[in-house]
């Protein structure tokens, strides 16, 4: 075509070298490409963005907003371009040779952009999808963004070296250990992704809690080679994906569908506190409603119990008799099947431990009635409120270890003291 343009120059009785002719034909395939660029961008693809603009449908907006159709028409401009060249230049020319290189490594560079455009704007659509929300897409969409990437470098490579792709894969074999080593968290990662998803094991929105690695919260992101945790304290803690496979992690997933959150504390009675109830103890505990119908109950079980067997109850080591700690954990129980804070279809104990210097363990198991973070302290803090303040009616004194204060106190009572001796000697 060059030579064709040249020879009609000539008859027209323009007199052109070579050269002038091929800058004129370059001037000319750039003219064509600038208005064709014009026409793409400045008419067809605003009327496409007007109409997005006005379209109620999500994915619409989603492919402008990541640019995939801008990035169609550049892959157009550089077809069109790679076609001008081999119509206007000769097809011996270096020009020609390198222009369509150019343009090859132009088409496949948009082409991969317009790939990451349509996976990014699958991703926006898929976030506004609540049954897809659980998927690891983000993960499955980098680890297709990375292979086309190898694909389109293999192809970029093959175009500027002059040789078939084929050739190239199969240099690649002995690289296959290199490759290995280099994509080896991409490649984890995926496999990683697949396992989380198939066994349903981490969404989006999981509280996680891994202290290998400081994790303890909410999870934000799962991509391909990791997963994000905005903590607690508002801090963000990145997990590389094949970690959750390898090492052990909690998911609190299932505490929060069941609908309640565990109690598990304990308080320590001192051991010296602890006594078999009297009498007037007993009637004094009978006012008390959540302990009237077990106390009534408790006193026939153990009068008819001492008769039968015609124990000497002047001896306290004879027969059974009530304690204020057995008379506590009744009253406790009583009280948390009462709670409207506290799940009633799941465990419920009030459980005695081993005992040790450290004191008696009292412990409440037990779950709340939601799953909400303030409101299960609240619930909990309100029923050791509870328990600390009612221990005197039973006669009964948490343990706790002697502070400065204790040592203080004590030391001031022995001197008053020795000086009281020293002013009745005087």
């Amino acid at each position: 075509m060059q030579q064709k343009f040249s020879q009609w120059l000539e008859v027209q009785g323009y007199q052109f070298t070579d050269i002038t002719a091929l800058v004129m034909v370059l001037g000319l395939i750039l003219l064509i490409s600038v208005a064709i660029h014009f026409i793409f961008h400045r008419v067809v693809l605003r009327f496409l963005d007007k109409m997005a603009q006005k379209s109620q449908k999500r994915w619409r907006k989603a492919f402008f907003e990541r640019k995939i159709f801008s990035r169609i028409a550049l892959v157009i401009q550089g077809v069109i371009i790679y076609i001008q060249a081999g119509l206007w230049l000769k097809p011996d020319s270096g020009v020609m040779e390198w222009i369509q290189t150019i343009c090859v490594l132009w088409v496949l560079l948009f082409i991969l952009l317009a790939v990451f455009s349509l996976l990014d704007a699958l991703l926006d659509i898929s976030s506004d999808d609540s049954r897809l929300k659980g998927l690891p897409l983000r993960g499955l969409f980098q680890s297709v963004k990375l292979v086309a990437t190898v694909v389109v470098i293999i192809l970029a490579v093959s175009a500027l070296v002059g040789k078939s792709p084929l050739i190239i894969l199969s240099g690649l074999g002995a690289m296959t250990a290199v490759i290995m080593l280099v994509f080896k968290d991409p490649l984890l990662g995926l496999v990683a992704g697949i396992q989380l998803s198939a066994n349903d094991m981490l969404d989006v929105g999981d509280w996680l809690e891994m202290p290998s690695y400081g994790a303890d919260g909410d999870v934000i992101e799962i991509a391909l080679t990791t997963v994000k945790v905005r903590n607690w304290d508002k801090t963000i803690t990145t997990i590389p994906t094949y970690a959750l496979i390898s090492d052990s992690f909690k998911n609190w997933r299932g505490m929060e569908q069941s609908g309640g959150r565990r109690i598990k504390r304990q308080v320590l009675i001192d051991a010296t506190s602890v006594e078999f109830l009297s009498d007037d103890d007993v009637a004094r505990l009978k006012k008390a409603r959540l302990l009237e119908p077990y106390l009534e109950e408790r006193q026939k079980e153990i009068s008819q119990y001492n008769e039968e067997n015609q124990f000497d109850l002047t001896s306290r080591a004879n027969g059974r008799r009530l304690t204020n700690i057995g008379t506590f954990r009744a009253y406790l129980l009583n009280y948390l099947e009462n709670h409207q804070g506290i799940r009633q279809d799941m465990t419920l104990l009030v459980r005695q431990g081993q005992s040790s210097s450290n004191g008696i363990p009292i412990e409440v198991y037990a779950f709340t009635a939601t799953t909400k973070w303030a409101e299960y302290e609240n619930i909990q803090s309100d029923i050791f409120d509870h328990i600390f303040a009612v221990l005197p009616e039973f006669g009964l004194r948490l343990h706790q270890s002697p502070t400065g204060y204790d040592f203080s106190k004590l030391a001031s009572a022995q001197e008053n003291t020795f000086s009281g001796r020293v002013g009745q000697e005087k």
